[in-house]
């Protein structure tokens, strides 16, 4: 997916480019700078003195000497002072500043820590929403890879406000117990499946009452055994009209969902948080199987309703369950009408689950 959190220790990330929180002056800092410098050598220290100061708000990149990405961005963040000091549009610049160096040298990857958000002391939610917003209309209008690294779950919080909300429908709605109880499931992947077996085995068991029941008054009557509509089953022909009339395919139904838009595909995959190879697939193969986080992510882009979303995910083959809080934390987004994709993740994030996209 073009934007991924990970946890993990920026100095340790396989990408083109990692963006490094620095000191305005040529010199070593605390935190997230300090630990840049030491995976790097003492190389990185002498390039980013002939770099010399950096404004805040501005980047500069060199080498990445001993670490494992090409290079390093060295990106300075603003102070917070209270937010009267133009420390929003500051940290903006920081991020496009580092998107445009990267892009300049045509890497198709970058790692950014939560900038400001340490020992600059920026609000973290508002650090979070800055950075998200700087990603979304980079990635709008280019194609690279985007992780913003955290080292611990304390390195960024959801809105109290936005984590109860979340909490409390999570609670109200997960009911996986209840269905271990009444399906005997131990997977709780398997508990839609086992509802629709379940239903199936009931239509069964009454189609195969109302048979006996025919042929017991075909018997009466000295009329023959096996009634028409029976016999018509057991033709050939059914299986093929059957799939005849099937509904339109994964595929088939986003791509009309699109052109119901009146927007471009980039345009939605781009908002999916899908990559454009993925959609070509998806384009060339009206077979095409997607991933569940994949068929949310389109929903989301399309800003589906409810049961709009589950009609999508179930033409990929999956259900939607209040038995997952996945499943549970995206129909609150959805429910709400917030169809930012970023959020969401965020959200999915600290809630330790999968994250929307491919």
């Amino acid at each position: 997916m073009p934007f991924e959190i990970v946890r993990n220790d920026i100095v340790n990330m396989k990408v083109d480019a990692i963006v490094n929180t620095a000191n305005p002056a040529p010199i070593i800092g605390f935190g997230c700078d300090a630990g840049i410098h030491h995976g790097a050598g003492p190389k990185l220290l002498k390039a980013r003195q002939k770099v010399g100061a950096i404004a805040v708000g501005q980047a500069a990149m060199t080498r990445g000497y001993d670490l494992h990405a090409e290079y390093v961005i060295h990106a300075v963040g603003p102070v917070w002072q209270g937010g009267a000091h133009n420390e929003e549009s500051l940290l903006r610049q920081c991020y496009d500043n580092a998107l445009e160096l990267a892009r300049k040298k045509r890497c198709k990857s970058i790692a950014f820590p939560l900038l400001s958000a340490g020992n600059h002391g920026f609000p973290k939610e508002l650090a979070m929403q800055i950075a998200m917003n700087a990603f979304s209309s980079f990635l709008m209008e280019h194609e690279m890879q985007i992780y913003l690294v955290v080292f611990s779950k304390g390195a960024f919080t959801l809105s109290e406000k936005l984590f109860r909300s979340v909490s409390s429908y999570i609670d109200e709605n997960y009911i996986f117990e209840k269905n271990l109880e009444e399906y005997g499931v131990t997977d709780k992947c398997n508990v839609r499946e086992s509802e629709l077996a379940q239903i199936h085995r009931e239509l069964e068991r009454q189609k195969e009452l109302r048979y006996q029941q025919a042929r017991r008054a075909d018997e009466v009557c000295g009329a023959p055994s096996a009634p028409m509509e029976v016999q018509e089953r057991k033709t050939p022909f059914d299986l093929e009209r059957m799939l005849q009339q099937r509904d339109a395919g994964f595929s088939e139904t986003l791509l009309q969902l699109i052109d119901q838009t009146g927007k471009k595909d980039s345009e939605i995959y781009k908002k999916a948080n899908i990559d454009r190879k993925l959609f070509s697939k998806i384009r060339k193969n009206k077979y095409y199987k997607p991933s569940k986080s994949t068929a949310l992510a389109f929903a989301i882009a399309l800003e589906l309703d409810w049961e709009g979303t589950k009609d999508l995910v179930g033409r990929a083959g999956f259900a939607l369950t209040h038995s997952s809080q996945f499943d549970i934390i995206v129909e609150y987004f959805i429910k709400q009408k917030l169809y930012d994709i970023n959020q969401i993740n965020v959200t999915l994030f600290d809630f330790d689950q999968p994250l929307l996209g491919a």
